[in-house]
């Protein structure tokens, strides 16, 4: 079974986010990139299955701008196999990356997808939904353990209410939660082999794909700064603040 992974760069989980004083965005000048943890735990996933033997292969694919190549190296060197890098400048939509990856997915054919349930940057949680949408296949969504068998997979899923165990026909789409599984850290060893693994480079083109913005951005604003907390007396002051003042009551 080959497995496909695909995995986005964005702003590194420990940056602090700088919004741009014209507020038309989120100021990325020397900022540092990373791999979007949930698809880094995607990618561990995807490993560890190839290691248990349930699969063949594990292929990343990412879709950005050719300094995207660097998300996909250190997916190679957690292990996986080879990478795809379909090039795009600017802002990708959900629904234009769920297109592209149907292309992917078409040509190499996976019995299995894994990506992260949302990205840190738009949390839009969309891009797996709608590729199953695409493609016609089983999803599970928000997984927190994958037991995969020969055509069918139990998937624990994390809801509002605890777990949910589903059972899935493959090839399916399943996105990855925090829970899942916690990420290898590359060796050195590994990430200089991981530079002669192959990294085929794609554009939209090639999928019959037109990137086109749906969607447009009327402002950014950095969240109101949180106000400091005050002491009451006694618990009659305090219902009469959560009342009268914050009313909540």
């Amino acid at each position: 079974m080959k497995i496909l992974v695909p995995v986005k760069r964005v702003i590194d989980h420990n940056v602090k986010i700088r919004v741009k004083t014209d507020g038309s965005g989120v100021d990325l000048a020397n900022v540092k990139m990373s791999m979007n943890p949930f698809d880094e735990i995607a990618v561990e996933e995807a490993i560890r299955l190839k290691e248990a033997g349930k699969a063949d292969e594990v292929v990343v694919v990412s879709i950005g701008p050719a300094q995207a190549q660097d998300v996909l190296r250190t997916a190679l060197a957690m292990g996986a196999d080879r990478a795809i890098l379909i090039t795009v400048d600017g802002t990708v939509e959900p629904l234009t990356v769920a297109k592209l990856l149907k292309g992917v997915a078409e040509n190499e054919q996976p019995g299995l997808v894994i990506l992260g349930k949302q990205a840190i940057d738009d949390d839009a949680n969309q891009t797996g939904q709608m590729l199953a949408a695409l493609l016609g296949w089983s999803q599970a969504t928000f997984a927190s353990r994958i037991d995969l068998g020969a055509d069918r997979a139990k998937v624990t899923r994390e809801v509002d209410g605890g777990l949910q165990v589903i059972d899935v026909r493959l090839p399916a789409i399943m996105t990855a939660d925090l829970r899942l599984n916690q990420p290898r850290y590359a060796s050195l060893p590994n990430i200089m082999k991981a530079k002669k693994k192959p990294l085929e480079q794609k554009t939209p083109q090639d999928f019959g794909v037109t990137v086109e913005a749906r969607l447009r951005v009327l402002r950014t604003e950095e969240p109101a700064v949180r106000q400091g907390g005050i002491k009451v007396a006694n618990t009659a002051e305090l219902f009469d603040k959560l009342k009268n003042e914050a009313g909540v009551i």
